[in-house]
């Protein structure tokens, strides 16, 4: 029996859902709730009913797991402690600060249930996070870096566009390549926010804007700005869709340590990504969780987890005695 899967929200992440339960051999899509006209909601699959969101409390004996695919801002803390007293849920829970809190209102809502719901799901947190345990499990003697970029941002877009005077923006996150190299070499460098990544802005401005008074509102911007050495571009809006509409982003978690009797043995470990899509890959790390979940939930298992309490082999579609043959 294919594992049933719903999504709640179709935006960028609720599309790269559905492609990615398409690749999925195990896998079927139910259903797709929204809190737009459901009419005016075009999917990619025939035959899957797009429903009002307060619908779907009447399938829960009809999807096995639910993806919720709204902001971290506003719509998660809300959205998956519901979605997790009907069903298993997965989402992608991204505000770093802010996940234990998260955590303990989705494990409350999930264990009166009898559910399983999988937060922070993607790369970071997500994959990131995986390679920075095993990391710091591995070489306890060592320094934690992590990278981010070349890519877009969408939560800094998104602070750009809220400037004044500002019409459309996006925004590059950029690792410095220096301090990438001075990590690689082993030798644990110090680095500052500033010396780790830099910020390009490309900008679209509204008529009569004054330049000079938006690249200073940007570029002084607290907890998103100010930090980084950050260069503003003003262009048009035919360039900015022209040369920017893509959704790349990627990075860098390394774990850079020391073993033997008198520390005398470097090692680094390096993890890297390469996104041509942000949303298309952080869905299908969400659709793998999934089935975990649903593999936990069949095995008992009730409330919340994230990505480090989940054995690997609950990810993969394939048996033990096939990841034994040809995985191990």
């Amino acid at each position: 029996m294919s594992i049933r899967i719903g999504i709640a929200g179709y935006g960028n992440l609720g599309k790269g859902v559905e492609i990615a339960v398409k690749e999925a051999p195990d896998m079927e899509l139910a259903a797709v709730f929204t809190r737009r006209d459901p009419s005016s909601v075009k999917i990619l699959s025939e035959n899957v009913p797009v429903l009002p969101a307060d619908e779907a409390g009447s399938w829960a004996d009809k999807i096995d797991v639910m993806i919720v695919c709204g902001g971290s801002a506003t719509d998660l803390p809300v959205q998956t402690p519901h979605y997790a007293s009907m069903f298993n849920v997965i989402d992608s829970f991204d505000t770093h600060a802010r996940i234990p809190e998260h955590f303990a209102n989705v494990d409350e809502a999930a264990k009166k249930a009898g559910k399983v719901a999988v937060i922070s799901c993607g790369w970071d947190p997500g994959m990131f996070s995986l390679a920075r345990v095993y990391g710091s499990a591995i070489l306890p003697d060592g320094n934690d870096y992590t990278f981010w970029g070349k890519g877009v941002s969408q939560g800094h877009s998104d602070a750009l566009r809220r400037v004044k005077g500002v019409k459309n923006a996006k925004q590059y996150t950029i690792p410095v390549e220096s301090a990438l190299e001075a990590v690689r070499s082993g030798s644990q460098p110090e680095l500052t926010t500033r010396q780790k990544h830099t910020r390009e802005c490309f900008v679209v401005l509204e008529d009569g804007a004054d330049p000079a008074a938006v690249e200073k509102e940007i570029v002084e911007m607290p907890n998103y700005f100010s930090d980084y050495d950050t260069t503003v571009h003003f262009i048009s809006e035919e360039e900015l869709i022209r040369d920017h509409s893509g959704m790349a982003h990627g990075g860098f978690v390394f774990r850079s340590g020391r073993t033997g009797v008198n520390k005398e043995h470097s090692h680094v470990i390096e993890y890297s990504l390469k996104l041509d899509s942000n949303p298309e890959f952080t869905t299908s790390v969400l659709v793998a969780f999934a089935r975990a979940a649903y593999r936990m939930q069949s095995e008992g298992g009730c409330g919340c987890k994230t990505v480090l309490d989940i054995p690997p082999a609950y990810l993969s579609p394939l048996s033990g005695e096939e990841l034994r043959a040809h995985m191990l």
